[in-house]
């Protein structure tokens, strides 16, 4: 590993070859150099604008393209948003990543950025993700500042419960109701069930990821559903998985959508099964491989909406 490189992230990625130098430690404290991480803070918002689409019969042309728009709007806010939450995160459990092997080389442990840097960088972040939230509707922007206070407290988490992953399935799901309100003004039950199924996914995801991390967790006091689930976290993913097939099938219905989506649904649930099958809690580098898989996952449901919204 190169001066300044982080060992959780891919080696030769485009930030290390292409980034200039003096911002190459700030794309990596906000995850620049790891997608997955803000793909998977938006598949919920797409999901919720595809549903919104497919279930509103009065669509037309204009319609579409401004849900072309809040796609790319959702897109840039989860690029951004999910760079000032691991910013955050980083300067609060700077002092803890120091005593974890996979985190001690990030930028705020190693000391290539100060805290009052990432202070300045957080800020920025922020400031962006807001102008972005401010070209949606007034509801969806009340109801985008209302996940803030979550956001702000999920650091915390891992000192005080063993269910972190609940509050970071909150903060990373809240967009499953933020793509219905951007396309309808309103909030509705099928919006609700796409955020709860959000939750649930992101809490069997990143149980998978929090495999990675149990020796270290263990010897600092550190606590997650990896370490509460232990050699149970299969039986726990089928629970987790489940629920999210079952509340995503439960918001198709309400959104009144047709067979596409179920489909999709259905494709989706083969996939999350291969991965609570191939599933080796002692293999880090497998935890990791299955945690990225999901970006696939959300690629299935959201086609199928789009289908179906197209049909």
């Amino acid at each position: 590993m190169s001066d300044g490189e982080v060992s959780d992230a891919s080696p030769g990625n485009w930030i290390d070859s292409y980034a200039p130098c003096w911002f190459r430690p700030f794309a990596r404290m906000a995850r620049l150099d790891r997608p997955i991480g803000w793909r998977l803070l938006l598949w919920p918002c797409w999901w919720s604008v595809a549903l919104a689409v497919a279930s509103d019969p009065s669509s037309d042309a204009s319609a579409y393209w401004q849900d072309i728009q809040y796609l790319m709007l959702f897109f840039v806010g989860a690029v951004v948003m999910r760079g000032a939450g691991c910013t955050w995160n980083d300067i609060v459990d700077r002092k803890i990543d120091a005593l974890v092997e996979r985190t001690r080389s990030r930028p705020l442990p190693s000391g290539q950025i100060t805290v009052r840097a990432a202070g300045v960088f957080l800020t920025l972040q922020a400031l962006i993700g807001l102008i972005v939230l401010l070209q949606f509707n007034r509801y969806t922007v009340l109801l985008g500042l209302s996940s803030l206070l979550v956001v702000a407290i999920y650091p915390f988490m891992k000192r005080i419960t063993h269910w972190p992953q609940f509050v970071l399935g909150l903060a990373f799901s809240w967009g499953g109701m933020l793509g219905w309100t951007a396309h309808f003004g309103s909030l509705h039950p099928a919006a609700i069930a796409v955020f709860a199924a959000s939750v649930v996914w992101t809490i069997g995801y990143d149980t998978i990821y929090a495999h990675q991390d149990t020796d270290d967790d263990e010897l600092i006091g550190i606590k997650s559903t990896a370490m509460l689930f232990k050699d149970n976290t299969r039986n726990w993913l089928v629970v987790f998985y489940g629920a999210t097939i079952a509340l995503l099938s439960l918001a198709v219905f309400l959104a009144g959508v047709g067979m596409a989506a179920y489909i999709g649904l259905g494709i989706a649930a083969l996939h999350l099964g291969w991965q609570i099958l191939a599933l080796d809690i002692g293999n880090p580098e497998k935890c990791l491989t299955l945690f990225k898989a999901n970006r696939w996952m959300g690629w299935m449901v959201f086609l199928g909406f789009v289908i179906e919204g197209q049909l």
